[in-house]
């Protein structure tokens, strides 16, 4: 028995001394290589790209990650096929990658826009279309409600928008607890999240598989840091309840809007989310990807971005334009 009591009194502490040390080795390995900027004291972490001088006043793109990811991710798909066409924004939402967070009031899509229609008024972003992808197109969709004179179009990417039957997974319950969810993040989640990483990812991409060096690309490691998985936790935990309320505003969404989605998401049910956005918004387009998952921005860039080009021109309501549909079906029929 004596043994058994010693182990139980070992194994936390050599659980949080493996916690600890990686860490210090993710930090040590995965420095931050962006811009910050203090938003109502909250540190957030950046990429800006400008566009080039002859493209004239084009608005920006401002891209918004989802749950379990930083600003990385975005960047990783759309930044080598964009640059230079568009002022270009990348932002860790607050408490995610190299992003701080203040309060718990930041765990919630309003919270969060707050904060980023503070950075775009910093950054003097005056005209902007808001990307979001997964749980970033609620933030999105909050975002628009905020700033509707800055916000002039939204792209909802697999995006989470509605209440959906069920919960979430445990662990994001567990993790979410103030007390709890620090032991449980200090001790059993380093390690068994770095081992479960790599076939986590590939769920979120099935059908589709993930770029090549994924993990390094978008640094995943940074997730694991506890107390940025408590923050990704609480997001995830607050999530349906924000969005059953905040869903009941979205009429008041104005702005030319675009939902892309793959029928084989198996994430976010497009039934749900999808169909919800457009019945609710006014000026929305949905396109659905043929046998497309959960990311689609890094699987069908090319219908995506042609997309983005058709809302920008239905945006300054330019003659002759094509359906943004019509670029996305012959970009999956090109797939």
């Amino acid at each position: 028995m004596s043994i058994f009591l010693l182990l139980l009194a070992v194994i936390p502490v050599l659980l949080v001394g493996y916690t600890f040390w990686r860490v210090r080795q993710i930090s040590r390995d995965f420095k931050p290589d962006g811009r910050f900027a203090v938003v109502d004291g909250v540190k957030l972490h950046y990429h800006f790209y400008s566009a080039e001088k002859e493209r004239g006043n084009v608005p920006a793109l401002v891209f918004l990650h989802g749950a379990s990811g930083n600003g990385y991710d975005t960047r990783l798909a759309f930044l080598k096929v964009l640059k230079g066409k568009y002022p270009l924004l990348f932002v860790d939402r607050p408490g995610l990658g190299y992003s701080g967070r203040k309060s718990f009031g930041q765990d919630t899509p309003e919270g969060q826009a707050h904060l980023l229609a503070g950075l775009l008024e910093k950054l003097e972003i005056r005209e902007a279309i808001v990307v979001g992808h997964s749980l970033g197109g609620a933030v999105a969709a909050a975002l628009g409600m905020i700033a509707p004179a800055r916000v002039q179009g939204l792209v909802f990417l697999a995006p989470v928008s509605h209440p959906w039957p069920g919960g979430v997974n445990w662990y994001y319950t567990v993790a979410s607890m103030p007390v709890i969810g620090k032991i449980f993040s200090w001790t059993l989640m380093m390690p068994i999240a770095e081992r479960l990483a790599p076939a986590a990812i590939g769920n979120v991409f099935f059908p589709d598989t993930a770029p090549e060096d994924y993990i390094e690309e978008i640094k995943v490691p940074l997730l694991f840091r506890p107390d940025t998985f408590q923050a990704n936790a609480r997001d995830i935990a607050q999530l349906k309840k924000a969005v059953t309320a905040q869903s009941e505003r979205y009429s008041s969404l104005s702005q030319p809007a675009l939902i892309v989605s793959g029928t084989q998401d198996t994430v976010v049910w497009p039934s749900i989310h999808c169909e919800g956005l457009l019945s609710a918004l006014p000026e929305a387009e949905l396109v659905m990807l043929d046998n497309a998952g959960h990311m689609p921005h890094h699987t069908h860039v090319s219908c995506i971005t042609a997309a983005l080009d058709g809302l920008v021109r239905r945006i300054r309501a330019e003659e002759g334009m094509a359906s943004v549909s019509d670029h996305c079906q012959r970009s999956v029929e090109r797939a």
